[in-house]
């Protein structure tokens, strides 16, 4: 194909896209039935992992539930059960250890079958300055909100690509688009997730694998108590989030085949603003939202939990 013919046929395509975004605007894409799908989600013991565990369950999905600690794995499956799920599945892994992951996944796929939709939900913060951030926390870090990552997709996306058939969802950050002070290495692995997700969403539309769906979700801070002490300056604007709103529409943005998902919606604007303004002006707008020393108040979750 000429210059001027694959020239004009992008300026059409990208026409035709944007019309097409600008109408889903309005007109909401139809869900899918996630009935009958094999739903796993890390972090499940918990949080946003624990509704959206519930969430799936009560659509008639089969739910695997990963997370370190047991007992709130337990409170998950009694709730999804309350919901009428028969088909829920609970294994203890360390996110942060490659063999475990290997070694779950591999009992998952003998005894639930092919994972469906790949959920990765778990992350930790330290929320302490770069300097006095130990090096085995910032090691975990990376470990559990990036290289688990890695070994979830290389255990589960064989099969979804064989199939042409599968849904792999990451749950981000904001901070993946925009570095903060006291949160260098959560940034980092946030970053790191969202770059890694993306890749595997052009390889996959590079290998012509169209059936197989990315979600990348990009929040704010939410209420779940991983961000304990965090506060909003200006919450009407940017307001620290429910875990009951953040949950319903990842299972949306899932259903949906929604590529991206960023919460609130203000926070859309980040990446063209960061495009646009030369950073002592982006640090300016930064600075006015309350977002450079937003860790200051930092708390984070009591240990037992």
């Amino acid at each position: 194909m000429n210059f001027f013919l694959e020239t004009l046929k992008v300026i059409v395509l990208l026409v035709y896209y944007s019309l097409e975004s600008l109408v889903f605007l309005v007109v909401p894409v139809r869900k899918k039935n996630v009935s009958g799908e094999i739903v796993l989600i890390t972090g499940a013991g918990s949080g946003i992992g624990r509704l959206l565990a519930v969430k799936f369950a009560s659509l008639g999905a089969t739910v695997v539930l990963w997370d370190i600690n047991q007992e709130g794995l337990n409170c998950t499956v009694g709730l999804a059960k309350e919901k009428g799920a028969v088909r829920v599945h609970s294994y203890v892994c360390d996110c942060s250890k490659r063999q475990d992951i290997h070694r779950v996944a591999d009992q998952v796929k003998k005894e639930v079958g092919d994972v469906s939709i790949l959920i990765n939900n778990a992350g930790i913060v330290i929320g302490k300055e770069f300097l006095d951030s130990p090096d085995s926390l910032v090691e975990k870090t990376m470990d559990v909100n990036t290289m688990a990552h890695f070994w979830t997709y290389k255990a589960f996306l064989p099969a979804m690509i064989a199939a042409n058939h599968g849904h792999l969802v990451s749950i981000a950050s904001c901070a993946g688009m925009c570095g903060t002070s006291q949160a260098s290495d959560y940034c980092a692995s946030k970053f790191a997730a969202v770059g890694f997700a993306e890749s595997i969403d052009i390889e996959m539309r590079n290998l012509r694998k169209t059936g197989v769906k990315t979600t990348i979700v990009c929040p704010y801070v939410i209420n779940t108590g991983m961000f304990d002490g965090v506060k909003s300056k200006w919450p009407r604007v940017i307001p620290v989030l429910e875990p009951e709103y953040v949950a319903e529409r990842i299972v949306s943005a899932v259903r949906q085949n929604q590529e991206i998902l960023l919460m609130p919606r203000i926070a859309y604007l980040l990446p063209f603003l960061k495009s646009i303004l030369p950073v002592k002006a982006l640090v300016l707008l930064l600075d006015y939202f309350g977002l450079v020393d937003m860790m200051n108040t930092f708390k984070g979750r009591p240990k037992k939990e």
